[in-house]
This record gives C-alpha cells, structure tokens and sequence, in this order.
C-alpha cells in the first residue's frame, strides 16, 4: 500500500508525521471519506468541495488547488492499482508546539490514504441495523458545527462507544434541542406513509450520500421533506434508513429494542439501495485515462 504524503507516496510503514502536527495533538483538521467504483471516483467533485468548505470555516489553507487534490486522490489510487475502494483526504494544521495557537503551524500537510472496501455491515444489509439512540448529544452547531468534518471526531466516538456497550450497530444522536441528528457516521431519513423525511442539515453533516438519495427519491417521484425529527417520528416509523460514504444506503430494523415497521428493510428503503447502486455503478471521475 503506498500513502501520499506532502508530496510523496510512500510506503504504509512508513507513512509518518510529526508528533507536533496539530492534527495529531488537537484534531485541528479535516478530511473526506470518498468511495471508488468500478475505475471510477463517485462524486468526487463534491466531496473536494466539502473538503474546502470545512477547511475555510476553520481558517485552514489547504495548499493546493481542488484541481490538483483531484489529481493527487486519482495518482494514489492508480499507485496501489485500485478500481474500488475507500480513500481518505486528510489536510491538517501541520508541524507547530505544544500551544494551541495555529499561527505557530506554518505550513499545512496533505495526506491520503486508498484501501480495498467492501460492503461496510456484511449481511446487515438484508437483515437491517440494530441502531441505539445514545445520550451523548451531537455538537451544537454554535460550538463545533457538525458540517465541518474535522479531524475531532471525539463526539462521534463517544456515542459509537455507548452503542457498542449496549449492543447497537450504530448509535442515533440527538441535539441539545431534543431533535434527531444523524448516526455515528451517517445521516438519518423515516419513511412514513411513503414519504421520506430527514432532519435539515444543521445539526448533523451535509452528506453526499443524503444528497444522492434524495435526487433518487425526486427521480423517482417520492415525496420528500426537511423536518425536525424527534422520538416518535423513529419510534412510528414505516422504515427507517441510514445514507454515508461508508455505510451507503443501510436499513435499519431496530431502534432501542422496538421493531421498526415489520422489523425488516421495507420497500421504499429497498429501492433506494438498488437504485443507489445503479448509480454508483454508472458515474464518476475516471481513475484511468
């Protein structure tokens, strides 16, 4: 496996950074979760965006132009010969001292990682995901916005731990406000009566994935709405389902032990996963000249 690194691409072992970069000792930075499908980077565009948009809202410079990240994500995976895969952008603070101030890291670093993935829940899929609604609150969005996919992800972590203890596939944040916010690292959506609603992107991350599903949804004439979710709304619900990079179209059967319509992956959610796959098999940057 071969990493680039400010402008290097190396081994795995000996992909390496200083223990002084601000990434490693605060989380000060960003970075993407991108997917590749058969010699093709699905959304990439996009995905470069999110990246700057994160990147400006914490005063980061990321020291190269989209054009060329894009080139730099394509070269990585054409060093380790992949047509399908995960691949991870991170840009950090970089070097500076024990302090928090970032004006003591002069120059930013540029990493990316590309690996084999395959389907992120197995068999989960079929049978859909045991999900925990968990009482760690998300991050407001006046103290660390949640559409900035920065290099803390601390909060996440500690609603995915409280999952874990109580045997859940994935956990369901909720706000400080008492409103449905997004899993540990996917976004939500409830179906009911054939309608398809998912919270507005204040409170959990803008995900590509959330985006796509709902162009599927409008291609396929399935009303959708932007709405503050609370514990009824997934607790009544027909279906209920999950979108990421990661994770893709995911279904879910369970929340905190209540059977979530006929405790099986319903029919809208269904068609979105197929529909889904269509379109990652059809779209995308060519990795591959």
């Amino acid at each position: 496996m071969m990493i680039y690194i400010d402008g290097r691409f190396v081994p795995r072992e000996e992909a390496k950074l200083s223990v002084f970069d601000h990434g490693f000792l605060y989380g000060d930075g960003v970075f993407e979760g991108i997917r590749a499908y058969n010699g093709r980077v699905f959304r990439l565009r996009e995905h470069l965006d999110r990246l700057f948009d994160s990147a400006r809202t914490i005063d980061l410079t990321v020291p190269v132009s989209k054009e060329e990240m894009e080139e730099i994500i394509l070269e990585t995976l054409r060093k380790n010969n992949l047509r399908n895969g995960y691949i991870r952008p991170i840009v950090t603070r970089g070097v500076g001292d024990l302090g928090l101030d970032p004006r003591k890291c002069p120059k930013p670093s540029i990493i990316v990682i590309t690996v084999e993935w395959g389907a992120m829940y197995g068999d989960l899929y079929e049978k859909g995901l045991k999900a925990i609604s968990v009482s760690v609150r998300r991050n407001p969005a006046d103290a660390l916005p949640p559409n900035v996919k920065s290099l803390n992800y601390l909060n996440n972590i500690l609603g995915k731990i409280e999952a874990n203890y109580k045997g859940g596939d994935e956990a369901i944040f909720f706000d400080t406000n008492g409103y449905v916010s997004e899993g540990s690292g996917d976004n939500i959506f409830v179906v009911k009566n054939g309608i398809v609603y998912t919270p507005p992107t204040l409170n959990n991350l803008r995900g590509i994935t959330r985006a796509v599903a709902l162009e599927i949804c409008q291609s396929m004439g399935i009303t959708t709405i932007e709405q503050n979710l609370g514990y009824y709304d997934l607790y009544s619900a027909d279906e209920v389902f999950v979108t990421g990079t990661a994770a893709e179209v995911a279904p879910i059967s369970l929340i905190d032990g209540r059977a979530i319509g006929t405790g099986k992956p319903g029919p809208v959610t269904r068609q979105l996963m197929a529909a889904f796959r269509t379109v990652t098999e059809t779209e995308g940057t060519p990795i591959y000249p």
